[in-house]
């Protein structure tokens, strides 16, 4: 097919309210989108095939939008995938009592109460926090349960006993072990914007001897200098 016999039959497709996907894919050949351009500049096209085109044009930006999204958030599963497969020796090491020990300390440190009264005092909002230490602390140490307390501060508008159920199955702390839930006042009125926010849950574990040594192990590596 000679070139004016393709551009006729372009113009002919343009005038019909055809894309210029459309149109190279009726004519069975790859224009350049310059060239057509350039045939189809001067075709006036009527409102309802110019609506068709718009709307076309926008599902195909939207479906670009999705892919390149997906490729973005596959390159990234794979660049996470690579560091930890690069760290997975270090999961054994949590095992030693030491490093484990280590690690209880600095996560008191950066979340616990700071405040001594003969137990140890760890809020958290986020369930693999609290998960987490809670494991660490009976790694690390033979715990009786029965000295466990739980207090929940949560939102005015929240339903607390929904929640207290939740944070006992997460810390496998009975109910009864709960203190009188905690309301921050100024929330009152004020609709919850996170429905998923469950609140804090505060762990108080009473043993002043492992609050001591969590303090002394601290101490120790605060003064062990800088890491070289």
């Amino acid at each position: 097919m000679v070139e004016s016999e393709l551009k006729q039959k372009a113009r002919n497709l343009r005038k019909q309210g055809r894309t210029y996907s459309e149109i190279c894919s009726l004519i069975k050949v790859k224009v350049p989108k310059s060239t057509l351009s350039y045939w189809l500049s001067d075709i006036n096209i009527d409102d309802k095939y110019k609506t068709r085109i718009e709307k076309i044009i926008i599902e195909k930006n939207h479906l670009a939008r999705q892919k390149a999204l997906e490729r973005k958030k596959q390159i990234r599963q794979e660049y996470l995938k690579k560091i930890a497969e690069k760290n997975q020796h270090l999961i054994p090491k949590i095992k030693d009592p030491d490093i484990s020990k280590m690690m209880l300390a600095m996560l008191y440190w950066a979340e616990g109460a700071k405040t001594p009264k003969g137990s140890l005092g760890f809020g958290n909002s986020d369930p693999i926090m609290i998960r987490f230490f809670l494991s660490l602390l009976k790694q690390c140490y033979d715990i009786d349960p029965s000295k466990f307390r739980c207090t929940l501060q949560c939102r005015a508008d929240q339903n607390i006993e929904k929640l207290q159920k939740f944070w006992s199955e997460i810390t496998e702390i009975p109910l009864k072990q709960f203190y009188r839930a905690r309301i921050d006042a100024r929330t009152i009125g004020k609709p919850s914007k996170k429905p998923n926010y469950k609140g804090v849950c505060r762990i108080d574990y009473f043993s002043a001897h492992i609050y001591n040594e969590l303090k002394v192990v601290l101490e120790l590596i605060n003064n062990s200098g800088p890491i070289v």
